[in-house]
């Protein structure tokens, strides 16, 4: 497995301090990130997962802990529209450039408006997605919001 990737190379370009920590993706995993959570031996409310969902029917990107749900209603109002739904695993994946469950917000291939869950900003530091399966990178949530341009707000159910 290769620790470079778009979403480090990104995070590199952009300054941010991060570490890469590697562990045993499972595919059969009913939820992704609490896997992930559990294999690096961290809460999973630190561990937060990149999902890709459709505001007004336009791409948009949501980072919540792993443990917890997006509110449709609060993400739509975060980013100023009216309806959000998720998105369909295959245009996630022709979107971002990066296999489902390898979603990482770094790096895109396509630079699209994120909204991260504003209690993440209370943690020092959090996991999310290096840009492939079984890869996370850990950094200040600070640090991710403002290479990410992303919105803080409160959008989980």
């Amino acid at each position: 497995m290769s620790k470079a990737t778009r979403a480090t190379r990104a995070l590199e370009q952009a300054g941010v301090a991060f570490t890469v920590h590697v562990y045993d993706y499972d595919p059969d995993a009913d939820r992704i990130g609490l896997q992930a959570a559990e294999a690096i031996g961290e809460t999973p409310d630190r561990v937060l997962k990149t999902l890709m969902t459709l505001v007004d029917g336009k791409p948009a990107c949501v980072i919540v802990p792993s443990d917890r749900e997006i509110s449709m209603k609060k993400l739509a109002a975060a980013l100023g529209g009216k309806a959000a739904q998720m998105m369909k695993p295959a245009d996630a994946e022709r979107i971002t450039g990066y296999k489902v469950g390898g979603i990482s917000p770094f790096g895109q291939t396509r630079r699209v408006p994120v909204v991260i869950e504003a209690a993440a900003l209370a943690h020092a530091l959090v996991y999310l997605n290096g840009g492939q399966r079984g890869l996370q990178v850990r950094l200040k949530p600070q640090d991710a919001a403002a290479a990410l341009g992303a919105v803080a707000a409160p959008v989980v159910a």
